[in-house]
């Protein structure tokens, strides 16, 4: 079996890395290619790549390369963890939002994107060019904003399904507060990727006993800090929303909050060049620490799962995926991209039937999914007024001034990367 990571000079990577060794009776990967236009970052993870597998026993091979094609080549499932810009345009995404008083945030409102924009033409290349090379081979978009990018690539016809850490983050947090193996947690989970609830928290399956109401009655403070949310929220709403929502339910406080402190991509690339000085050290032959505060937890087990079930392997029945809707919430579009539990099988993802959804959580479903038809509009067919469109119709701004200046310092922002502008 030949996986190939494109992005895979990622400071991420180790963790990916660190989940294909251990969990190599799941995936049994025979060569790895780590794909990446960064050279000297790419040699210093993929030395220590080399190094984790040798350490843990894994007899695969790995190989580092700048040339795309070359790397595609043959592999039978291609992972996308990809930042265009790098750390210094997630800055931007971050900063010049606030100046409007509207959240800076790198997947959702203004910064959101113009990350879609950066991103989608580029990953539609690379899509292609797999196609061509491979027309077999299954595309896992673990690029943010994953639901946006994933809809391009289903849209273009590409074998794609979408991935994001925070169901199995939820599923791993609720089996620890419950003292269960993480394999008896399921997950209602429903919403839209970096917009979820989780409704239901069932063991030992989809038809097992909800026990949500335990967690909340036992676990609720440890639960709403962990979300920065006050626990009275979530007991007047009875489910757990992603962290994400805190954007929407406190966006003012929010503001307020990130206008007082360093953004987060300054603490990551920091993080980073920590974390690429200890990648060079010899020595080191397992991830470290420091890895855990660079966000993606608990990636490496999604990825290896989904890629197992897409593959014919070992991996879990269900999962939670970003996959097309076609009816399975009634409220959406057939060809929204949502993220919930589904079936994964050599054939793709089938997503699991969705109980009714509240009409709380179901209106700004259906309105973040109009900003995001707008904002793949924009990052297909580009202009000033598509733009002003997408954010004018995004919850998190909705005011004809904030779009306006707010499509202005985007573009002007972005227009490396935005061959139209």
């Amino acid at each position: 079996m030949k996986l190939t990571v494109v992005g895979g000079g990622s400071t991420y990577t180790p963790e990916l890395i660190d989940g294909f060794a251990r969990l190599r009776d799941t995936l049994p990967v025979e060569e790895l290619v780590l794909v990446d236009p960064a050279h000297e970052r790419l040699e210093l993870v993929g030395g220590l790549a080399r190094r984790i597998f040798a350490k843990q026993g894994h007899s695969g091979r790995i190989v580092t390369t700048d040339d795309l094609d070359a790397g595609v080549e043959g592999a039978d499932a291609v992972l996308l963890q990809l930042r265009v810009g790098g750390q210094a345009a997630r800055e931007q995404d971050e900063t010049w939002p606030l100046e409007c008083g509207c959240v800076g945030q790198e997947t959702t409102g203004a910064g959101g994107l113009a990350k879609a924009l950066r991103t989608v033409p580029v990953v539609l290349d690379i899509a292609e060019r797999v196609r061509r090379t491979n027309p077999d081979a299954w595309i896992i978009d673990f690029t943010n904003p994953v639901g946006i990018v994933t809809r391009a690539l289903l849209q273009a016809g590409h074998k794609a399904v979408g991935l994001c850490n925070v169901a199995i983050g939820f599923q791993r947090k609720f089996a620890n507060l419950l003292g269960v193996s993480p394999a008896d947690v399921h997950l209602d989970h429903v919403g839209l990727n970096h917009l979820t609830w989780e409704t239901g928290v069932r063991l030992g399956g989809p038809e097992g006993e909800n026990v949500l109401p335990k967690l909340l009655a036992e676990h609720g403070d440890a639960i709403a800090a962990d979300l920065h949310l006050p626990r009275e929220i979530l007991d007047r709403l009875g489910v757990v929303p992603s962290y994400y929502l805190r954007y929407f339910y406190a966006h003012d406080e929010v503001v307020r909050e990130l206008r007082t402190k360093p953004s987060r991509a300054a603490e990551v690339a920091e993080m980073e060049r920590q974390l690429l000085k200890m990648y060079g050290d010899p020595a080191l032959d397992e991830k470290p620490a420091l890895l855990g505060k660079r966000g993606g937890a608990y990636y490496s087990e999604a990825a290896v799962d989904l890629a197992a079930s897409l593959l014919g392997g070992g991996g879990s029945t269900y999962q939670v995926v970003n996959a097309y809707n076609h009816g399975t919430l009634p409220f959406l579009p057939d060809d929204a991209v949502i993220e919930v539990q589904a079936a994964v099988g050599p054939k793709g993802p089938s997503p699991l039937p969705v109980p009714a959804v509240d009409p709380l959580y179901a209106g700004l479903m259906a309105n973040v999914t109009a900003y995001e038809d707008l904002a793949l509009e924009a990052a297909l067919r580009g202009g000033r007024d598509r733009v002003f469109r997408a954010l004018l119709a995004h919850p998190l701004i909705g005011q004809y001034e904030y779009a306006e200046t707010l499509t202005d310092r985007l573009i002007a922002h972005n227009q490396e990367h935005l061959a139209w502008a």
